[in-house]
């Protein structure tokens, strides 16, 4: 095999193969990166048998196809610190040589026939949609879950995907984020009518999805296996093994009764105040309160020996006067996610009662407020 390489866009490519590589396997096959390169095509592959990657690269200049094994921990510094604009990279089955004009390297070979097959997207039924709404619904979600969760449903994200609709669901009991948006369910012909295609993605694949659609991508494609999922972009498929188990009923947890309190809010001023609310809390005091009043909203935190905080910030508000208690935490995680200048609607009812915030992109967040000694 002998083909030579644009550096920078194979360096690119190799990163992100690298990312799913195991740092220790008891399959020593699994740690390292493999191409293959044919007269018209050269493909990134990389596994540890529950996450795997598939990356198709620019056209080369191919002199002889055939397939190659890099180790990650000595391709990828070989990559990241070349100079080289150009890369020559062959193997004769025992060694394989990477030249340069300024810079050569010799690393031992591998049988890549040993490497597991990742095959590319083939599926004849999945959900296509915007790659701009899966890199959203991914951010959006994958923060709500919990890792150290005994229920092991709730460490994923939840995906339901219809006809023309996906929703995406992540918590950990306490909160809960949804994003939901639109697409079209490709090859349904034997699919039911109202036909619900649900998975639990874990976040490493979600992550993963997230840094493969590239800004520049239209459209990006899911497909649900009986135990994972597969997400291809333009030159990208990723395969993933699903989490088991029962995930609630989200349902249930968004209000349905109309909130007598509402309020529009910009994201920039309450993420610089809950930020700045925050300070002088403390973990035996953790929580920061609101006070709604008419035309602003007072955010303090207590943190005894810490001191106190008070921000103010105006807002629309004409309803009753009204104390929330919430995790600051839990508001920056969601804030975060949104763009600054952003507008958002907070409801509410109620110290006890979930408080819920929402954008005019289909995008809800629901946290229940603390108690007051919280």
């Amino acid at each position: 095999m002998k083909v030579q390489c644009d550096r920078e866009k194979l360096a690119r490519a190799f990163a992100m193969a690298a990312s799913v590589v195991p740092s220790r396997s008891p399959k020593p096959i699994l740690r390292n990166v493999k191409m293959m390169v044919t007269e018209n095509d050269v493909t990134l592959m990389a596994t540890d048998l529950e996450v795997g990657i598939r990356i198709e690269l620019p056209p080369f200049a191919v002199e002889s196809p055939g397939s190659v094994i890099f180790p990650v921990d000595r391709m990828g510094p070989i990559l990241r610190e070349s100079s080289d604009e150009q890369l020559t990279i062959e193997t004769d089955g025992t060694r394989i040589k990477v030249t340069g004009r300024q810079s050569r390297f010799q690393l031992p070979a591998e049988n890549p026939d040993e490497f597991p097959d990742i095959a590319p997207f083939t599926e004849s039924r999945y959900f296509e949609s915007p790659a701009r709404l899966v890199r959203e619904l991914v951010r959006r979600t994958v923060f709500a879950t919990d890792q150290e969760s005994t229920r092991i449903a709730l460490t994923g994200v939840l995906l339901e995907i219809t006809g023309q609709e996906v929703i995406g669901i992540g918590t950990d009991g306490r909160r809960m984020a949804k994003q939901m948006g639109s697409g079209t369910l490709v090859g349904n012909e034997g699919g039911g009518e109202g036909e619900v295609i649900s998975a639990i993605i874990p976040p490493r694949v979600m992550h993963l999805i997230e840094k493969a659609l590239a800004e520049n991508e239209e459209q990006a494609q899911i497909a649900v296996r009986e135990n994972e999922v597969l997400v291809k972009s333009q030159k990208t498929t990723i395969f993933g093994r699903l989490v088991e188990g029962r995930f609630p009923n989200w349902r249930r947890v968004f209000p349905d009764e109309p909130f007598p309190s509402q309020v529009e809010m910009s994201v920039g001023p309450l993420y610089s105040g809950v930020r700045q609310a925050a300070i002088v809390t403390s973990a035996e005091n953790p929580g920061i309160e609101f006070a709604f009043e008419e035309g602003k909203v007072t955010i303090s935190g207590h943190g005894a020996e810490l001191g106190e905080s008070r921000i103010e910030i105006p807002i629309a508000y004409e309803g009753e006067a009204c104390r929330l208690k919430m995790s600051p935490k839990f508001l920056v995680d969601y804030l975060r996610v949104l763009e600054p200048e952003q507008t958002m609607t907070v409801s509410f009812k109620d110290p006890s009662s979930p408080v819920v915030f929402s954008t005019d992109d289909q995008y809800a967040y629901v946290i229940m407020p603390l108690a007051s000694g919280s």
